[in-house]
């Protein structure tokens, strides 16, 4: 499948400009002009972009490929998935759950909030702005997770989300019919392989072992759409995570793009 990427060079809603020397001339690069106001009405102008460009690739029979500085933007691409009327499952690679509400979140940081939203749990401000319907919760596979709040803990296990603690167990897992969508945070990955992290967790696994479940991923042929959260480029001062984390998601969408 013919691969569309699209680099969002914002975390939540804060410009980072060193992102931008990811981009290659066939890339569509998302800097819309944000508005006034709140964090969250600002976000919802980026998600809309990425909702719309999603929903064009995949119209024009081509993979969505999103990178961008946070796991919000997920909303976005979701959105657009629906919009296209596609009904996929999500694979949520991330060293975190990504699954606090106001009422669990110890520091009320909406990048630990976004898999929550998704799912309609919490404030649903961001995803009500993009027209997101909720994912039914056995939709959702957790992988990884390892540093998770007390709370946000709970949540999960309460939840109908499938969380595999050890990205490995996607080797004999079933995965259901129909597209799946793969979000992948970098930080998932060992802090010895990829160090430049704004939320470093202890552990994870090793960038060989992400590389052979991302190869099954992608012999599925059902790898419909893919996001990316990247590394903090101002910590990656010797490219180490930057390389290995394009690696990786070359190794998912089949290209080499780097």
């Amino acid at each position: 499948m013919e691969n569309h990427i699209c680099l969002t060079p914002l975390f939540l809603d804060e410009p980072v400009p060193a992102l931008e020397a990811l981009v290659k001339p066939t890339w569509r690069i998302n800097k819309p002009c944000l508005p006034d106001g709140e964090k969250t009405t600002r976000m919802a102008t980026v998600h809309e972009a990425i909702a719309d460009f999603a929903a064009a690739a995949i119209a024009a029979g081509r993979r969505p490929v999103s990178i961008a500085g946070d796991c919000c933007t997920a909303i976005g691409m979701l959105a657009g998935l629906q919009r296209a009327r596609l009904n996929p499952t999500l694979v949520w690679f991330d060293a975190h759950g990504d699954f606090n509400t106001m009422e669990t979140t110890p520091s009320g940081f909406l990048g630990g909030m976004p898999l929550a939203m998704i799912v309609g749990k919490g404030d649903l401000t961001l995803p009500a702005a993009v027209s997101l319907d909720p994912l039914p919760e056995n939709q959702v596979i957790l992988t990884d997770g390892r540093d998770l709040d007390p709370g946000e803990k709970q949540l999960i296990m309460r939840s109908g989300v499938v969380h595999l603690a050890d990205p490995a167990d996607l080797f004999e897992f079933s995965l259901p019919t129909g597209p799946l969508y793969v979000h992948f945070d970098v930080d998932v990955v060992s802090l010895n392989a990829s160090p430049a992290q704004n939320y470093p967790a202890k552990g994870g696994p090793s960038t060989s072992v992400l590389c052979a479940v991302f190869r099954q991923l992608a012999r599925t042929e059902r790898v419909a759409a893919v996001s990316v959260s990247t590394w903090n480029p101002e910590l990656d001062l010797d490219r180490k995570s930057e390389i290995v984390s394009i690696s990786l998601l070359e190794t998912l969408i089949g290209e080499n793009i780097h």
